[in-house]
């Protein structure tokens, strides 16, 4: 319908163009200010959130490390010279290595090594998965060695992932409580090493409280009051980098478990866990199901 309404001009159009072309950018310099606000705001949030995870996970370090003082050979303190495994009690059944040899599955075979036996070395830290990878795949195949004869098992267990338990000290108080089932309940040995991998805790956590290691032994028979000496301390002297003669109290085999892990650092070139060796020789194919005693079949005479 024609409109006598005049045509604007080229200027008054120009000059609306323009207009709304600066709206438009103040809009979009409103959207673009709200949103560095949010950004920045989320920004602030996470990085709160994080700072609040860290302490919390700093303060819950803290605590682990003041229940746990008495755990570990040293106690904590800085540069501590790690005994030899010449000066330190260690479990009836252990060698001068720092191992502990199974010749066969009954008590009196443990701390035995069995003449002419093939021998099969295994290094492990509780708190090592791959460690627990290695007792998933051969643990029955171990037993079976065991059944069979012509094989002595040395077992080494390490505590070289203690900094890796939250402050708890998870791999000695683990190792501890190993030495003591060697020690006290011999006939139990086996079962409550491949027991403590069983749902594994992860590297990072503070592992297992004592009264769930207690519960796992005496889950496979190891009698409670040998149980409720896990937590018994012994009191001696340590030298550090910087002191010497320091006194200080421990668990009753963490200084074994000290002078162990550091003797199989010197024992193994490259030493990490597991290390398996069969007659002294590395043995690397144990992720591979039944490779391990086929090789271990295959050495002996």
């Amino acid at each position: 319908m024609p409109t006598n309404d005049p045509r604007p001009t080229k200027a008054v159009r120009r000059d609306e163009a323009r207009a709304k072309a600066a709206q438009m950018r103040k809009e979009q310099e409103r959207k673009a200010k709200r949103n560095r606000i949010l950004a920045i705001s989320g920004l602030v949030v996470a990085v709160l959130a994080l700072v609040a995870v860290a302490f919390s996970i700093v303060n819950q370090n803290r605590a682990n490390e003041a229940a746990n003082s008495d755990v570990a050979y040293g106690q904590g303190s800085e540069g501590v010279i790690s005994p030899t495994l010449a000066d330190v009690t260690s479990p009836a059944p252990a060698n001068d290595a720092g191992g502990i040899p199974v010749s066969g599955t009954s008590g009196d075979d443990v701390g035995t090594v069995g003449d002419d036996d093939v021998d099969l070395t295994v290094y492990f830290d509780y708190m090592c998965p791959y460690c627990g990878q290695f007792d998933e795949i051969n643990s029955a195949d171990l037993d079976a060695m065991l059944e069979e004869g012509g094989v002595t098992i040395t077992y080494h267990p390490v505590s070289i992932l203690d900094r890796l338990s939250a402050g708890s000290s998870y791999s000695t108080r683990a190792v501890n409580a190993t030495a003591i089932v060697a020690d006290q309940s011999p006939e139990h040995f086996t079962a409550f090493v491949t027991a403590m991998y069983e749902d594994q805790p992860a590297e990072g956590t503070s592992g297992r409280s004592d009264a769930e290691i207690a519960e796992i032994a005496e889950g496979v028979g190891v009698p409670a009051e040998v149980t409720a000496t896990f937590t018994d301390t012994v009191s001696g002297t340590f030298d550090t980098q910087d002191e010497e003669g320091l006194e200080g109290t421990w668990r009753t085999f963490a200084p074994w478990s000290a002078a162990a892990t550091t003797q199989a650092g010197t024992d193994v070139p490259e030493f990490s866990t597991p290390t398996v060796l069969i007659n002294g020789e590395p043995f690397t194919d144990w992720t591979q199901p039944g490779a391990l005693k086929t090789a271990v079949d295959a050495a002996k005479p």
